[in-house]
């Protein structure tokens, strides 16, 4: 089977599993435990609301669950700026965490716009 060059949903669920294989090596410290944890939270839930959004049936309810996957992408932006500030995690992976969230920002919220 043949992927779609720009599928938006798989690149969701991508950035959530790579967001939960960075977690997992996260030092065991309270500190990493506590970004970690929430990390883990806001990118599966951005994913699991894209998801939901799929299966909208009107603008507003598809702009609604949008909202909400992109207000968690943006948790996560800070959480990984916060992460980058203290150096904590593995940097190549962190980095590249922030790059496809920082374009998934992107491309939802223009999605929300064109939508409105």
């Amino acid at each position: 089977m043949t992927q779609k060059k720009f599928d938006l949903e798989e690149r969701f669920v991508d950035l959530a599993a790579a967001t939960a294989f960075f977690c997992k090596d996260l030092p065991n410290d309270f500190t990493g435990q506590y970004y970690g944890n929430q990390l883990l939270r806001s990118a599966g839930s951005a994913a699991l609301n894209f998801g939901e959004a799929q299966g909208t049936n009107t603008d507003k309810d598809y702009i609604h669950e949008a909202t909400i996957s992109l207000r968690e992408l943006k948790e996560s932006r800070v959480n990984l700026k916060i992460l980058s500030r203290m150096d904590y995690g593995n940097e190549a992976i962190r980095k590249k965490l922030l790059d496809e969230d920082e374009q998934l920002i992107k491309i939802l919220a223009t999605i929300i716009k064109s939508k409105k």
